[in-house]
C-alpha cells in the first residue's frame, strides 16, 4: 500500500511536467498557414493576407496579441474567413522566402505584423503608409485595419 501511495504521489509531481512539456501552438483559435501555403491560398481565393512573424513564448508583444487580439472572437472570425492568416515562427529556422519577406520590411529578426494583398504586396493605410507593425496592436485598432482591408478588397 505504501508503494502505491508513493507511486501516486510521484505521478502527481511528474504529470504537470508532462503537460507543460507539450509544445503550445501560437494563438490556437486562428487557422495559421505557412507562408508558402498562405501565398498559394490567397492567390487562388483572392483574399488578403495577415502575416505575423512571432514566437510562441517569451515576447511581451506576441503574448499580448495572443491574449487580447487572437483570442477576440470577432477578430478570429474575420481572420479565419475573410483573410489568409500566416504565422512565421521566429524561434525556428526561416525558409528563404520567409527571410526575404522579413528583410524586405526590415524586421531585423524581430516580431513583425504585415498586411499583404493577395499577390503578396504590402497594403498601405489610407494615409499611404505601409501597414506593418513591430509593436503590439490593440484589438480595436486591429479590427479597424481588418475592416479597412476588407472594404478595399471587396
Amino acid at each position: 500500500m505504501a508503494r502505491l501511495i508513493a507511486a501516486l504521489a510521484a505521478m502527481l509531481f511528474i504529470f504537470p511536467v508532462w503537460t507543460e512539456a507539450k509544445p503550445k501552438k501560437y494563438a490556437e483559435k486562428v487557422k495559421w498557414l505557412t507562408l508558402k501555403e498562405g501565398l498559394e491560398t490567397a492567390s487562388k481565393e483572392g483574399k488578403p493576407i495577415v502575416v505575423d512573424f512571432a514566437v510562441t513564448k517569451g515576447c511581451p508583444r506576441c503574448e499580448f496579441l495572443v491574449r487580447n487580439v487572437y483570442n477576440n472572437d470577432e477578430i478570429v472570425g474575420k481572420l479565419n474567413t475573410a483573410f489568409v492568416p500566416v504565422w512565421i515562427d521566429l524561434s525556428g529556422n526561416l525558409t528563404p522566402a520567409e527571410k526575404a519577406l522579413g528583410e524586405k520590411y526590415d524586421y531585423k529578426n524581430d516580431c513583425l505584423l504585415l498586411f499583404l494583398d493577395p499577390d503578396g504586396n504590402i497594403i498601405q493605410d489610407p494615409e499611404g503608409r505601409n501597414m506593418c507593425f513591430m509593436d503590439r496592436v490593440d484589438p480595436q485598432v486591429f479590427i479597424d485595419y481588418l475592416d479597412y482591408v476588407l472594404k478595399k478588397y471587396r
